[in-house]
């Protein structure tokens, strides 16, 4: 077999091992995310939220970014860029005015290096509250 393709060879296998563990990542982030949101209902979905209300946000890898507004709490699965998606990442975020809106990006760098990871293009932002009892 030539080098060329042992090379393509390797590489398929090497697509096909990496795949799985992506789709394990992905259903790793969906269960976190259902237990971040327990006992919370989902609202309408908005495009923009005031950041001044907003007190934190966390990633849930390749996931979603989970932003912190107090008794809310707005979810932003983006529409593309969430396999950049890591908690172990800072967030760069360039809003303009004082709103964060689902046309905006989010640049990933990793915490330590200051290197860039990856864009985040946002979606809607889909707001939970508390079940009321």
């Amino acid at each position: 077999m030539t080098i060329p393709k042992l090379l393509a060879i390797a590489a398929v296998a090497a697509a096909m091992v990496s795949v799985p563990a992506q789709a394990q990542q992905r259903r790793d982030g969906e269960q976190r995310l259902q237990h971040e949101l327990r006992g919370r209902v989902a609202g309408e979905p908005v495009n923009c939220i005031n950041l001044r209300n907003t007190r934190n946000s966390r990633i849930i890898d390749r996931t979603a970014i989970i932003f912190d507004a107090g008794g809310t709490l707005y979810v932003n699965r983006p529409r593309a860029g969430a396999e950049s998606l890591s908690r172990w990442d800072a967030q760069v975020v360039r809003p303009f005015g004082s709103q964060l809106c689902s046309i905006d990006t989010v640049q990933m760098v990793d915490a330590t290096s200051g290197t860039f990871r990856g864009i985040v293009f946002l979606g809607d932002f889909v707001p939970y509250r508390r079940v009321r009892n």
